[in-house]
């Protein structure tokens, strides 16, 4: 009876040690990134591809190629014309690279047209093995 008891006691105590684990994201930046914002027509034809397939909802990818890093964020469907992506910081830190972006509505001077339309921003660096993270 007692070594039952232990035996649940330790179970008990490794499920809870194991259970738990904390990773701490360490986002502090080391260097700002030089980077090139592309037209779609510019970006390598595979990742035009895979954008075109993930384009009516939001989406995020990360596509090496050439020695190249290209991170694209989309915003999915719109219902009018007018929107863009702006990217507001794109830097390295130890744990990945963070890219942050902001869909920007259309202007109040622009002349908005009804249709669907499906904003992002594709940005290319210097390769880096590095996680991409979006923010």
């Amino acid at each position: 009876m007692k070594k039952t008891a232990l035996y649940i006691l330790l179970a008990g105590c490794m499920f809870l040690l194991c259970a738990c684990s904390v990773q701490k994201e360490d986002k502090a930046k080391l260097r700002d990134i030089d980077f090139t914002v592309v037209d779609s027509y510019d970006a390598p034809e595979e990742l035009q591809k895979k954008i075109e397939e993930k384009k009516e909802k939001t989406f995020e990818i990360s596509y090496a190629d050439n020695g190249y890093l290209y991170v694209v964020r989309g915003y999915g469907s719109q219902d009018t014309s007018g929107y863009s992506v702006e990217v507001k910081e794109c830097f390295e830190a130890k744990d990945g690279i963070y890219l942050k972006t902001n869909l920007l509505g259309p202007p109040k001077s622009e002349e908005i047209i009804e249709g669907k339309t499906y904003p992002y921003v594709i940005v290319k660096m210097e390769y880096s093995d590095k996680n991409v993270v979006f923010d």
